[in-house]
């Protein structure tokens, strides 16, 4: 699948939401590997029937119309891609977007956006709601609502076969590492150097690639001992190669924090408790987790949709 068409907008979503992944000019074939249908017919997860009690919380508009319209960028798989047609929308988050309209009897319209604009048309009522991976912040809590959905995570990708696993900063200590300029990830990593040196262990070494392609050919050479990137697309990536694993995972907030992605809309839109019990709906009948599974993320489950929990603090 070529992917000069797909758009770049992914890249801010992912340095905003759970830190960037490098960025490629053609789909790699093993994408067709691994179980992962990138087909335009995606035979999506739906719920058996419409939840009338999480139908009843929609606002008499939205359920007279019968339709959910919903915002969403596409990048990097396997949050928000383009098919092998170039042009049908998948992925995690159109799946999870489609699975909510179906537990409220309503016909999704996915529009894609770019990230800005995602929020432009939350704020003008364009889209009812955003699925495009989105990180609760309190920030954005000023804002908007949130129903969450899914863990915001990050992981360490390294060859298969090794002993080596990342559970701690001390693991770390002297080895090469794959990361996005500006992202959580190289945050994460600076600091863990700085309180390894105070412990008397080597410092990391820190290094930056402009493709995912650059970064998996230095994976593959031993340039690189591993890649910190974002856990679905470390996933994916594991999933269709078959020649990389997971060897440590952590959340996108850092330690204090368990980061969480959310269905998100307007504030006192009126739309947000009826998205939970939705999303409530499909994590009690299993649905929910036959989504994760498809796209080889079901460790970022969460058991329940919760309402603007606790998010990434304002810093400035």
């Amino acid at each position: 699948m070529k992917r000069s068409l797909l758009a770049v907008a992914l890249l801010p979503l992912l340095l905003a939401a759970c830190g960037a992944v490098p960025t490629t000019t053609t789909q790699n074939a093993a994408a067709d590997t691994g179980g992962i249908n990138t087909a335009p017919e995606q035979n999506r997860v739906v719920a058996a029937a419409k939840n009338e009690a999480a139908a009843a919380l929609l606002p008499a508009k939205i359920r007279d119309r019968g339709t959910l319209v919903i915002g969403g960028t596409v990048g990097t798989p396997p949050l928000g891609f383009v098919a092998d047609d170039n042009k049908t929308p998948i992925g995690i988050e159109i799946d999870i977007a489609t699975l909510v309209a179906s537990e409220l009897g309503l016909k999704p319209e996915y529009q894609v956006t770019s990230w800005e604009n995602l929020f432009v048309g939350l704020d003008s009522a364009k889209y009812d709601v955003g699925f495009s991976n989105i990180t609760v912040t309190e920030k954005r809590k000023q804002k908007y609502d949130f129903a969450t959905y899914r863990k915001d995570d990050i992981s360490f990708e390294a060859k298969k076969g090794g002993s080596w696993k990342v559970t701690e900063g001390k693991d770390v200590a002297g080895k090469t590492i794959a990361v996005g300029s500006g992202t959580n990830q190289e945050k994460i990593l600076v600091d863990w150097n700085e309180a390894n040196i105070k412990a008397g262990l080597p410092a990391a070494s820190i290094k930056y690639f402009q493709s995912a392609s650059d970064t998996y050919l230095a994976l593959s050479s031993g340039r690189i001992d591993a890649y910190f990137g974002p856990n679905p697309s470390v996933a994916y990536h594991v999933k269709t190669s078959g020649q990389t694993e997971t060897i440590g995972k952590f959340s996108g907030a850092g330690a204090s924090l368990q980061g969480l992605i959310a269905a998100t809309t307007k504030k006192d839109s009126g739309l947000v408790k009826a998205f939970q019990a939705a999303l409530n709906a499909a994590i009690a009948d299993g649905s929910y987790a036959k989504v994760l599974a498809r796209w080889n993320v079901s460790n970022e489950a969460v058991d329940k949709s919760e309402i603007n929990p606790p998010g990434l603090p304002i810093t400035d």
